[in-house]
């Protein structure tokens, strides 16, 4: 079985989209793991605060068909992937860890490199895979986490009736 990580996110009708977004995605995978909740600001663009989370299941499922999965998953919430890069977004699910692979093809690009970049990314993925490593970097989350320059943005934990993480 193949551990996986998903960026979860949202700024339109976020505790919605993330409560029936996770409902679906555990229907279909099994249990989650989730990290706490946490509101933050839009990056790279003018709009409403997203709501993101990271969570975490186990499948046996490949790596593409785990893919697959979100995209519909996304395109049931009405989240075009061809639309603007910066956007508002219903329901944002990225694949961020499949086990220790790394791949880049075809649109996949695995550990994905908002990991160490955002801390909307990396302080919940550090909650529930603190003890991993990056598979390209060889060092835990929770190490990645502690040494994270937090002066570029503000996370606020934040609790979403139905959505029991942290």
């Amino acid at each position: 079985m193949a551990q996986v990580y998903v960026g979860v996110g949202s700024n339109i009708e976020p505790e919605r989209h993330i409560r029936t977004g996770l409902a679906e995605l555990r229907q279909r995978v099994g249990p989650l793991t989730l990290s706490t909740v946490y509101a933050n600001p839009a990056v790279g663009f003018v709009g409403d605060d997203f709501l993101n989370l990271v969570v975490g299941f186990a499948t046996d499922w490949e790596v593409r068909a785990v893919s697959a999965c979100l995209r519909q998953i996304e395109t049931a919430h009405r989240t075009p992937r061809d639309g603007p890069r910066g956007a508002a977004r219903a329901l944002d699910l990225d694949l961020l860890l499949y086990d220790d692979l790394v791949l880049c093809e075809d649109g996949l690009h695995i550990p994905r490199a908002e990991i160490v970049r955002y801390a909307f990314v990396l302080r919940p993925l550090a909650e529930v895979a603190g003890d991993r490593r990056h598979p390209l970097l060889g060092v835990t989350f929770a190490e990645l986490w502690a040494t994270f320059d937090r002066s570029r943005e503000t996370l606020q934990p934040v609790k979403v009736p139905g959505v029991e993480g942290g």
